[in-house]
């Protein structure tokens, strides 16, 4: 065991401190206090977590009528100078409002991260069967339109002391968006592990970024990409799906290795029961966020009537007002669609930031998707964007920060 250093330090001077400290006050010449905000070790923090960034769209990059990339920059405008740097597999939280909607959506940054540095951000935004902001994206931003986002977030990174070094990154659609930031990242040299990418799509047609991978692939070793094809064959694709068989084939032999996956809600319910198959310890095993959860009806300790509908009661800040929700509705779309800016960020269950505190009535909330802590629990808070009402309900939610 190491000794312990305090009893070698000299003790005198702790005394003096006090005193010592109304000198260097003394010495302080006069003048204005400088602002928090100017100090260095805040501008850093301010500059790598600022509370929000605001974006204007510079390129708009057509994939198909159903898939788009969005290319943002600053808006200098608004006083935004550079944006933050971030992780591979980190996500943004885009608000965006006009006349006619508002909305606020988790998307995955799928650009390199070092080109953060001069600010070049990319989403990749796939249409999705009545998604309200998928779809307005899709049809009616182009350049110039502006947006607020938040600092860069999320876990779904790379950590070394965590992660083996050889990862199967599972994509399903445009899962396959923080899988391509984590590629431009190894070929930089700003992230270094063996990284194998098994892209599951229904033809290849509908593998978005495909050619560069595979260029990537070709001049960086450590980048393998391989397509899994479910309703056609082509030539150098697997076909079927991604089953624990195909995970062994790709994986590294007599090695540890970490499963990435990124996709939709379908996919994880397949994948995950072929990954339980292979007995890798959990912590080898992570999932990006797939999205909001639809249809919970579909789980076997669903309880509630679907097709119910009931009352939500909501304390804001001293205010009450009473809305309609209906059990097959999420409490956050509740009060999105009832126009109350409620706060959230991921829409998945993970990140807290839509907590809530349930004062009446009952929810459902899918085991796969509640990621309340202990003392959420134990004092009644609910996570809305993944809690389905099963009664009426009263809410305390916080009011949105401006």
């Amino acid at each position: 065991m190491a000794k312990s250093m305090i009893p070698k330090l000299p003790l005198y001077p702790f005394v003096l401190s006090a005193a010592q400290r109304v000198i260097e006050v003394a010495r302080t010449p006069d003048g204005p206090v400088k602002k928090l905000e100017d100090y260095p070790v805040n501008k850093l923090a301010n500059a790598l977590h600022p509370g929000k960034q605001f974006l204007v769209v510079r390129k708009v990059i057509e994939h198909s009528p159903d898939m788009k990339t969005f290319v943002f920059s600053p808006d200098y405008s608004k006083g935004t100078e550079r944006l933050a740097y971030f992780a591979a597999g980190s996500y943004l939280s885009i608000n965006y409002a006009d006349e006619s909607i508002q909305f606020t959506r988790p998307y995955s940054l799928s650009s390199s991260p070092k080109k953060s540095l001069s600010n070049h951000y990319c989403i990749t935004v796939k249409r999705v069967e009545d998604g309200i902001a998928s779809n307005y994206m899709l049809d009616h931003w182009a350049e110039g339109t502006k947006v607020i986002a938040s600092a860069p977030l999320g876990d779904f990174t790379y950590e070394p002391l965590r992660d083996a070094k050889h990862v199967i990154g599972i994509a399903g659609g445009s899962g396959i968006t923080p899988f391509r930031s984590m590629a431009f990242a190894i070929a930089d040299g700003d992230e270094d592990f063996d990284f194998t990418i098994l892209y599951g799509s229904q033809t290849k047609k509908d593998a978005v970024f495909t050619d560069e991978l595979l260029k990537l692939s070709e001049t960086c070793p450590k980048i393998k990409l391989v397509n899994v094809l479910s309703n056609s064959k082509a030539k150098g694709c697997e076909q079927g799906f991604i089953t624990a068989d195909l995970i062994k084939k790709y994986a590294p032999e007599g090695e540890n290795y970490s499963v990435f996956l990124c996709g939709p809600q379908a996919m994880y319910e397949f994948v995950d029961k072929e990954i339980a198959k292979l007995g890798l310890r959990p912590k080898f095993v992570r999932h990006e966020l797939f999205g909001e959860y639809f249809h919970p009806e579909k789980n076997a300790d669903y309880t509630g009537d679907i097709a119910g509908e009931f009352t939500l009661t909501v304390k804001m800040a001293g205010k009450e007002c009473k809305v309609p929700c209906r059990a097959d509705t999420s409490v956050l779309r509740a009060l999105e669609a009832s126009g109350i800016p409620a706060p959230n960020q991921c829409r998945s269950g993970r990140c807290g930031w839509c907590h809530a505190q349930l004062m009446s009535g009952e929810v459902y909330t899918p085991a796969s998707v509640d990621g309340r802590r202990i003392g959420d629990l134990e004092y009644g808070y609910i996570h809305a964007c993944c809690s389905f009402p099963l009664s009426d309900l009263t809410i305390d939610i916080p009011p949105v920060a401006k």
